[in-house]
Formats: structure tokens, sequence, C-alpha cells
């Protein structure tokens, strides 16, 4: 009885399940009569198909353009229209799936046409082909054009070739490599193709077109013959920008891009040289030299003389002969972008090159800075003011300290100098600063200064901060020879996203702006980009250094913040700074600490060992220091010092060394020597910032730090006030 009960159940359930296919039968159909009746009539040809791509239904205007497919597969129907049709109906059909409708845009032999499915119930679908407005550039579509093209998508699956290019090759090809001998295609430039007839060369260019794929033209040799005997009839739509030019350099004729692209009419005969520059050799021996069949796969790239914008252009030489005389045609692309960014990128490189140049040569000017000034105030103690040699090495001593202070701008613009930051109130600080900056300007000139009064404080050392207000300010002053009004403002500012200029990112969050602007002569476009390098002026011969805004940029950088710059020839100048907001704790500027000067003249105590590689100022320090009663052992490096120090006996009372030497540096041999020896004392030296070594002198108790160039004065204090 159970076996007769599980059979009836099943019986029933079969009976069941029957019954709903069928009423889902039916209303599938419904719905695909429904559907059928709304596209009838539609201008565009429609078909609607299963979930196996089935056609089972297709409009008038598919059965006009495409016969009768019913019963068929959409791919095979558009079997005839474009290459790979089942990968396109295969994709759009799961995308639709997914997204409920799909679509894309084919280009075709006949031209481009849009296909686009929608997901009309649970297991078909409708699909419609539109077609689209010629996208080739030339007359006739693409398929009636004379030169050969083809569309290719990214991986190289060749989607549509026109007529010519069949022809050319002698039958359709699916992928590219069965096309050109050697992948990548190179544009612009000769490549080897495979013809009906065999291997030939021919200049290709590659364009980009709609959904990622490419647009690719060939220029055989024999219709590039054509072209230049005037027998082409779609030179001037053609979509890549071609010109003829003689072997003298003469534009003899340039189509429509290339006109477009140069944005001039080119008359004829128009000297090449009158259009483009940047070549760094004679253009005429250039085109001469590719005229006689040397160096014709070498792209050069080259600058449109454009006065309205930058245009960049790669030029590809292709040569023919007309009646026995060589003559070019050239390819040509823009560049611009390309250029632009490789500019912006070698700017960069530059900037840090000089940056670090600055720095070393820094260096090694303290140095001889420190020997100099050192070794003359050993003359000093020897000579009082009556003596005839008096004036002349206070004369050598002061020059020493102005080298110094050129030195020291060298080291802010490469961000190497010693800043002590502190915080500032920009509305404070300007106010102490007008007075000296309304003298600065003059009389011709009026200076007027604008505070937001909810203006933020930022961290920053006072004394470069004022070195860089002075700078911007007097640059504005001598910008404008016949007076006008210089404008100092301050706001504070929120940036909610990141602030791209300039080649700089300045990330979200609170700023403090400074902002500098005149209303003299400004700045042309072609020295923006220079302004900030070190000795670059715009001032003429003995008016300026070039040093000052290239100081003001290292100070700013150094300081955590960001400078730009806006000018308009003839309008005036602006710059902007942009420093961090400081939300800490607000600091007491700490009071400078005065020192009773009389302890130059005592006589020290102590032991000192000195390690400096520079022989001239390692001589100046040790009579220094000699002169003042203190025992002093020579090193000329780390290994040196440490050897020293292996005599257990001899007892040293303070390490004077420098911080950068060759081999081990100075902070290394210092912790060495500090575990058998902690109490020590250490006065560390350097040309450069103190910053490079901070972290490790922070671990390194009972050091101070003195940069070069120090005098006589400065060194003995320091090591006298370490001993106390």
């Amino acid at each position: 009885m159970a076996f007769l009960a599980a059979g009836l159940t099943l019986a029933f359930m079969a009976l069941l399940l029957h019954a709903n296919t069928m009423r889902s039968a039916r209303r599938r159909a419904r719905s695909v009569k429904a559907v059928a009746k709304v596209v009838r009539n539609e201008p565009s040809p429609s078909f609607l198909t299963g979930p196996d791509g089935e056609i089972e239904y297709q409009n008038i205007a598919a059965n006009e353009r495409f016969s009768f497919c019913t019963g068929r597969s959409l791919a095979s129907c558009f079997g005839d229209l474009f290459a790979n049709p089942s990968s396109v109906v295969f994709r759009l059909q799961n995308k639709a799936l997914a997204l409920g409708s799909a679509r894309d845009d084919i280009v075709t032999r006949r031209g481009h046409v849009r296909i686009s499915v929608h997901l009309s119930g649970p297991d078909f679908y409708v699909w419609r082909l539109d077609e689209l407005a010629d996208q080739s550039g030339s007359r006739g579509g693409a398929e009636g054009m004379s030169l050969p093209m083809l569309t290719a998508s990214r991986s190289g699956t060749v989607l549509f070739m026109n007529e010519s290019f069949r022809r050319l090759v002698g039958e359709r090809v699916k992928t590219l490599d069965r096309i050109f001998n050697s992948l990548p295609v190179r544009s612009g430039m000769e490549n080897e193709i495979t013809t009906r007839e065999g291997p030939m060369r021919a200049v290709v260019a590659e364009l980009e077109s709609t959904g990622g794929r490419r647009e690719i033209y060939i220029l055989p040799r024999n219709q590039t013959n054509d072209l230049v005997t005037g027998d082409w009839p779609f030179f001037d739509d053609i979509p890549v920008p071609l010109m003829k030019i003689t072997s003298d350099g003469l534009v003899v004729a340039a189509n429509k891009k290339s006109r477009d692209l140069l944005a001039s009419d080119i008359p004829e005969r128009t000297p090449l040289s009158d259009l483009m520059e940047g070549l760094g050799r004679s253009i005429v021996d250039w085109l001469s030299e590719a005229a006689q069949g040397r160096g014709m796969n070498n792209t050069e790239f080259l600058k449109a003389r454009n006065p309205d914008k930058e245009v960049f252009l790669q030029v590809t030489l292709s040569r023919v002969i007309q009646d026995g005389v060589p003559l070019l045609v050239a390819v040509l692309n823009d560049a611009t972008e390309l250029k632009t960014l490789e500019a912006q990128f070698v700017q960069s490189q530059k900037m840090q090159a000089i940056g670090q140049l600055a720095g070393g040569v820094a260096h090694d000017f303290n140095n001889l800075l420190t020997a100099i000034s050192g070794h003359c105030d050993l003359l000093l103690l020897r000579h009082d003011q009556g003596d005839s040699d008096f004036a002349d090495l206070v004369q050598i001593n002061q020059n020493a300290n102005r080298a110094a202070s050129l030195v020291g701008q060298l080291l802010a613009f490469s961000r190497k100098q010693n800043l002590s930051p502190e915080t500032i109130d920009l509305s404070d600080t300007l106010s102490d600063l007008a007075h000296l900056l309304n003298r600065l300007v003059g009389e011709k000139v009026v200076l007027s200064v604008t505070h937001d009064p909810d203006l933020q404080t930022i961290r920053a050392d006072k004394r470069q901060l004022e070195q860089v207000l002075m700078n911007l300010v007097v640059n504005a002053r001598d910008a404008m020879p016949d007076g006008g009004e210089i404008r100092v403002e301050t706001q504070s500012r929120t940036l909610r996203v990141p602030l791209e200029r300039d080649r700089a990112v300045v990330p979200p969050g609170d700023y403090v702006i400074v902002r500098v602007s005149d209303e003299g002569v400004g700045i042309p476009a072609d020295r923006l980009p220079k302004i900030f390098e070190p000795f670059f002026t715009t001032k003429r011969t003995g008016e300026g250094t070039g040093l000052g805004l290239s100081t003001a940029y290292g100070i700013v950088k150094q300081s955590g913040g960001f400078i730009f710059v806006d000018s308009v020839v003839g309008s005036g100048t602006s710059f902007t700074l942009y420093f961090p907001a400081f939300d800490g704790p607000v600091e007491q500027p700490v009071a400078p600490i005065i020192r009773d000067q009389s302890y130059v003249s005592k006589t020290g105590e102590g032991v000192v060992l000195l390690v400096e590689d520079e022989a001239p100022v390692r001589a100046f320090a040790s009579r220094a220091l000699r002169l003042r009663g203190y025992t002093v052992l020579e090193a000329e490096d780390a290994e040196s010092a440490l050897k020293t120090l292996e005599d257990k006996e001899l007892t040293v009372d303070i390490f004077v060394t420098d911080v950068i030497m060759p081999g081990m540096d100075g902070p290394s041999w210092v912790k060495i020597a500090l575990k058998d020896r902690p109490g020590v004392k250490v006065v560390f030296v350097s040309g450069y910032a103190e910053e490079d070594f901070s972290d490790n002198q922070r671990q390194i108790p009972n050091s101070v730090f003195l940069p070069k160039p120090f005098s006589l004065n400065d060194l003995t204090s320091t090591v006298q006030n370490q001993l106390i």
C-alpha cells in the first residue's frame, strides 16, 4: 500500500508540474506576442531570442536587412555584419541577464551600429540594431575609404576591415598578428605587414576610438606615391595628420587634420621651420638627411610655433620618389600630454638634483669658510686696531660672514638649514614686521595688510618666516618701478579634498594662507617653472642674486608648507603660501640666553678629543682650543679616535667631532666610545642641518650641536659651557 501511495503522489506532482509548465508556456507566448506587436513596425531591425540565442521573432526591418533568420541563432544572423558575433552576443546577453540591459557600439563594413538588448522576461531577450552616424571622419564611411583601415580591440582582435584593407591583405583576418610581422604596432612609423603579394613596409597610424577600440590606418608605399602626385581622392579627409614636404623643408601639402593640429592654414610652400621648433639642430638639415634615406625610423618630438598654447608633435617621416626627386610624407601625432608630463617629471628631478647639489656645495663651503674665518680670528688676536693690517683682517672676516649668509640661502633651498620652530600667530608677526616692510617698499609703493580675524596659529621658525615675507615683498616692489600696491593677506582655510596643483598635492586639513600680490609687470609663462631655482632671476645683472625665491621655497617646504605662484604679464603676480595650522598648546618664546662675554679671555681646563676629517678646520679648531688652555688630542676620522681611546689610562673630558666623515660618522663612533666613558660631554659640528642627525643626537646624553661655519669664540664658548 505504501508503494501505491508513493506512486500516486509522484503522478500527482507530475501532473501539477505539467500544468505549471503549460501555464508558463502560455504566459511566455503571450509576452512574446505582446513584445512582437510593439517592435513589429520599428524602423530599426529588432529580434526576440530565447536563452539559447535562437531567434523566435524578427520585425519587418530585420527581414529587409537580414532576410529571414527565425529559427537560427542571432550570432549566425550577424555573421556577415562584423567579426566574432558569437562573443559579442554572448557577452551582451550575460550582461543583460545580470543588469537587465546592455549595449555596445560596433564598427562594421557599412559603418557604425549600436546593438542593445533588454531582458523582457525570465527567458527571452529583445535585441535592437541602430545605425549610428559615421565616425570615421571620411566621406562615404570607412567601407568606401580608399585608405586601408581596420578596427581592433585592445587584445588585438580585428573587429572590422574596410574593402581597401581586405584587397591589400587578400582576405579577412581575425587578429593583428596575421597582418603585422611584429607587435605592438608602432604608430607613426614604418611597420612590416603581410599582404597578398608578400611582406611590405608601410607607415601605420593608430588612433583611439570609442570603447577602447583602436582604429589603424595603413599608408602603403604605392599609395604614398599616389598621395605625392595628388591622385589620392580622400587626402583632406584622412583622419591622420599628414604633410608632404620637399627635401629643402617646404610644406607643399597638408591635410585638414594637420592644419587643425597646428592651428594654421599652412599656405603652400611654407617652411616647416616656421611651423615647428625644438629639434636642437637645423630642421632643414634633418629633412635633407631623411630625403637621402638616413634616419628614417627615428621619431622626433618638435614644438609647434603656436602663440596661443603649447603643442608638442611626434613627427615621423616616410621617403617617396616623384619624377626622380625624393619627397617626404610626415605623419604627425599630438604628443602634448606626453611631453607635458615628461617636462613636469624632468623639472621635479632637476629641482631635486639642484637641491642635492646646493646642499653638498654648501657643506664644502662651510668647511672652507670655517677655516678662513677661523684663521682670520687667530690673526685678529695678534693685531690691535692701531695695526695697519687690522682693517684688512676685519674686511676678510666681514666678507667671510657674507659668504656664510649666501651658503645659508643655498641650505635653505636644499632644506638643510637649521630651523628653530615655534608657535606663531601670523597676525602678530606681520604687525611687528609692518614697519620694516614699509621702509623696504619705499614711497611710491603702498603696502596694505589684511588679516582673517579667526586666524589659526602655525609652527615655524619666526626669523626664517620673516625672511620669506621680506623676500616676497621686495620682489613685488621691484616688479612695480612706477609704483603701485602690494597686498599681503592672511586667511584660514579648510581643505576637504586634496588640492592638486603644480605637481604638488596639498592634503586635506586646516591651513593658514598668506598671499602676497602686486600690480607689476608679471612673469612670462615660460619662466614660471624656473623662478624657484637658485640663481635664476628676471632682474638685470647686479640687481639680484637669484636666491630670494629659492630661499623662500626651501624655508616654506622645510616648514611643511606649500608655495604657489600665479602671474599675468602686465597685470601682476601673486604668491600663495599654505602652512599647516597648529592646534597644539601655544608655546611661549624662549628668551635668548645672554652670556657674559668675559669668559672668552678665560683659560679653560680639560682634555678635548677633536675629530675632524678636514685638515684646515682641524688645524684652526685645535689652535683655538689650545690658546684657551685646553689639552687637545687630534684624530682625522672615527677609527683613529676609537684607537686613541683604547688607552684606558687616558682621561678625556669632551669630544668635539664632525658629524659627516668618511667611514664611520660622528654619532656612531661616539655611541661606541660612551659605553666605556659614559660621563664624557659631546659637541657635534657640521655643515649640514641639525635635523639630519637629530634623532641620533637625542640618543646621546650631554651633547650639543654647533653649526659650521663657527668662529673662534663660538667654538671655545660652546666647549666651555659644556664643561661647566
